[in-house]
């Protein structure tokens, strides 16, 4: 029997492994002797070492030293792919290259597969597990021609991580590097560094700096964001990929500004006063659609606003009481704020609630619509007073507090949920839908659909699209700034 060859080396996706496993066993860790080792053996020769030992381990020094300059001595480059094992004393990257972080989130709290690996990065409710999946009628074989599909079914994305582990796990990373790799036109070694930002072990979150980026006239940055190899690494491994361009603004931002509804509170408040006024059906049906792009926001603000007229505005103070934070929303505040940062509040909803949120959390602003009320102040007449907050004022007013504050536009994060978000999030440097309405998770083009929005939309377009969190705590928008968990607690600490 002929001997096996030697396995090739994957220097480009047609010589892609056969397996993740084989993939796998190339990543291979940081060896014994790096450049800690060495450090250690220079520093050894001052501790009563021999003059023999000292020459061996100056000339040891040497060479190592020496064959560093090529390529980093813990790397790993079997199978095409460039990845640098974070030292404890360095992390060698090259300072003049342009480079792009990613930064991964597994989603415990939704898993994709019926069978959980032992291996989890969170507990895991088992009440939401999918079914196991199982025929249903019409799907069991047939010899009846006339029963059989005319084309099979288009093939979607298979878990993987209760195979490999329920966390961002090492192979998930490996895979991730690959994607990364094949999307380099023209061909150009991937160089990658990363970062556990919770758990050394069984990570949730893992941050990974790559360079170079794809080339720009082959793929974008926007598009590289959305790119179909990325969608379908995340259906795979049951994560969600942000991609920021690694820069000083990336993690000095200075202003932080947060939508209301569904984003800092966990309701919509035009829909509490409509349970108190007895219309809520009708109410929340027209906002679910307002907040996912179908309605132009303004006129269904109104449309909604008319179906509270003679409800005692009193109702705002009962609303007050049943109004729940976002699991992780005071945290993050608190955090920002001894950052340094400035934080506002950008409504859609209404002052008096706005400011009641607002004060609790410490915030230094907060803007929304005024409800017109009656001559006592009894009653709601179901009329708006003043400009309305829509989503072209949520972008004048983010600008307006920016330059009060003396604070360039790529220093602000700008976090929300609905379709009016969509402006914001795009002029701010950082945008972040947070568990938002399907039309800003597909990131799509709302402006095109409202109108009043076409004199902006030039100037809009040229920001990058919104990233993607649909996590169960707001506090996670810190892994985003790069901050690691261990940083979180001790910001967080009396």
């Amino acid at each position: 029997m002929p001997a096996r060859p030697d396995r090739p080396l994957l220097a480009h996706s047609s010589l892609s492994g056969g397996s993740y496993i084989q993939d796998h066993q190339q990543y291979q860790g940081p060896s014994d002797q790096g450049i800690d080792g060495v450090v250690e053996g220079i520093f050894a020769m001052n501790n009563g070492a021999s003059p023999d030992k000292n020459y061996t381990s100056m000339l040891n020094a040497h060479h190592l030293l020496a064959g560093s300059q090529k390529r980093p001595l813990s790397s790993i480059t079997d199978s095409g792919i460039v990845h640098s094992m974070t030292h404890k004393n360095c992390q060698p990257t090259p300072d003049d290259a342009e480079k792009l972080v990613a930064t991964l989130f597994y989603k415990s709290q939704s898993p994709r597969h019926h069978v959980i690996h032992p291996d989890t990065a969170h507990p895991i409710d088992i009440r939401h597990l999918p079914p196991q999946p199982s025929p249903e009628a019409g799907e069991a074989p047939t010899i009846n021609l006339a029963k059989y599909p005319l084309e099979p079914p288009a093939p979607q994305p298979e878990p993987l991580d209760h195979l490999y582990g329920a966390y961002v796990s090492q192979i998930c990373l490996t895979h991730f590097l690959q994607v990364l790799q094949d999307l380099q036109h023209p061909y150009q070694p991937v160089s990658s560094a990363h970062r556990c930002m919770d758990n050394q072990g069984q990570p949730r979150v893992m941050e990974v700096t790559f360079w170079p980026p794809p080339h720009p006239d082959y793929l974008s940055f926007d598009d590289l964001c959305r790119h179909e190899s990325i969608w379908r690494f995340e259906k795979e491994w049951n994560v969600e990929v942000v991609l920021q361009r690694d820069s000083i603004w990336r993690k000095h931002k200075r202003l932080a500004v947060f939508d209301m509804d569904s984003t800092l509170i966990q309701q919509e408040v035009i829909d509490e006063i409509a349970r108190e006024a007895g219309v809520e059906k009708q109410v929340s049906e027209i906002t679910e659609r307002a907040m996912n792009g179908e309605l132009d926001f303004t006129s269904s603000l109104r449309e909604r606003v008319a179906l509270l007229k003679g409800v005692p505005s009193s109702v705002l103070d009962k609303v007050k009481s049943n109004i729940t934070l976002t699991p992780g929303a005071r945290d993050l505040c608190c955090a920002l704020k001894r950052l340094g940062f400035k934080t506002a509040l950008l409504s859609g909803g209404f002052v008096p609630l706005a400011q009641y949120v607002a004060a609790d959390l410490g915030m230094n602003y907060a803007y929304a619509n005024n409800l017109a009320v009656t001559e006592d102040g009894k009653t709601l007449t179901g009329e708006l007073e003043g400009e309305i907050v829509n989503a072209e004022q949520k972008v004048v007013l983010m600008e307006k507090i920016a330059q009060r504050e003396d604070i360039p536009l790529k220093q602000i994060i700008a976090v929300g949920d609905g379709a009016n978000d969509l402006l914001m999030l795009r002029r701010a440097g950082l945008g972040v839908a947070f568990n938002a309405k399907p039309v800003l998770q597909l990131q799509a083009s709302y402006y095109n659909k409202c109108p009043g929005m076409q004199m902006r939309e030039t100037r809009l377009t040229k920001k990058q699209a919104p990233a993607r969190i649909n996590t169960l705590s707001l506090q996670d928008i810190l892994f985003v700034l790069g901050y690691t968990r261990a940083e979180q607690d001790m910001l967080l600490a009396d």
